[in-house]
């Protein structure tokens, strides 16, 4: 009988949680400045959060320290669903370089969605080899001449730099960016012959001619890129980089409460509006469950932590 009326208790517990949730403004951090992807793909979600939970969602930014500053404000806030955290690959490639105790990925902030996926494009200057086996032919016969941008240590540029320097002994030469996409001019211009952009990006950049596109770093060919093969289909099976990003809250949140906002971040997700945006920029939706989300997480965390291993790059 005892039993019976704890479990009640719980349960009436968890149905009062779930029913009084939002009672104030939600706000979402986002570890990228105004304008920047991330930051637009919040504010997409935020409005539809308001709308469905009849509060204010307020998008705050916290660029800095490699995400570790929205990441840290998020682990430290009350658990109660009212602070959302959208982490990037980015946070789970610094789990696996360089963890911090204070935030991680699964333990110190849990999932409660993925939102959108991006593969990058392998993008050249239209002076370089045509082709992506024809690329590395030339990293490895003159790597004084090919060089590919990155936004230094731990970015995932970088580790894909070293995967190719370790996969197929190659010798590229890194140049480092400070700002994502800030390369986009030199390789125009010829100054730096590669890079991993994402493909909103690069998109105007392709269409006038002054980059080309190589390959795809993912399963599938982009609908809005039908004539660039992946990597698989270039020659380099193996090399596969999504840019994802989500929806975390802090560990103890009720768990009626992640199920509320799981149910209305889905359904934000698959907006027809929201689908076409991502489409048209070269991306699309996960819109999975906490536990789906828990269990991509792991094996980035793992992929991560080998390639990084076996191309033995170490923290800087």
């Amino acid at each position: 009988m005892r039993v019976l009326i704890v479990v009640l208790a719980v349960l009436w517990a968890a149905s009062a949680t779930a029913q009084s949730f939002p009672s104030r403004a939600i706000r979402v951090l986002v570890s990228s400045p105004p304008g920047s992807s991330p930051d637009i793909r919040s504010r997409q979600i935020a409005a539809k959060l308001s709308e469905a939970f009849g509060q204010p969602v307020i998008v705050e930014n916290r660029p800095g320290a490699n995400g570790l500053i929205a990441a840290r404000e998020a682990a430290k806030a009350a658990p109660d669903g009212h602070t959302l955290l959208l982490a990037l690959i980015n946070d789970s490639v610094r789990d696996a370089y360089q963890p911090d105790p204070c935030c991680r990925l699964g333990e110190e902030l849990m999932p409660v969605s993925r939102f959108s996926m991006t593969p990058y494009v392998f993008v050249v200057h239209p002076g370089a080899p045509a082709t992506l086996k024809e690329f590395i032919e030339q990293a490895r016969a003159k790597p004084e001449a090919m060089t590919l941008a990155t936004h230094g240590p731990g970015s995932l540029p970088q580790l894909l730099a070293g995967w190719l320097k370790s996969e197929f002994q190659v010798r590229l030469l890194e140049v480092p960016y400070k700002g994502v996409n800030a390369e986009l001019p030199d390789l125009q211009g010829g100054q730096v012959t590669s890079a991993f952009m994402v493909p909103q990006v690069m998109l105007t950049a392709l269409r006038n001619g002054k980059v080309r596109a190589l390959a795809v770093t993912a399963r599938e060919r982009l609908a809005i890129l039908p004539d660039v093969p992946t990597a698989a289909e270039a020659g380099l099976a193996g090399l596969e980089a999504v840019v994802w990003n989500g929806i975390f809250v802090p560990a103890g949140t009720p768990q009626p409460v992640v199920l509320a906002l799981h149910r209305e971040l889905v359904r934000a997700y698959n907006a027809p509006e929201i689908r076409e945006q991502l489409r048209a920029g070269g991306s699309y939706a996960a819109a999975d469950t906490p536990e789906e989300f828990a269990a991509f997480v792991r094996a980035e965390k793992e992929k991560w932590a080998r390639l990084i291993r076996e191309a033995g790059i170490r923290p800087q």
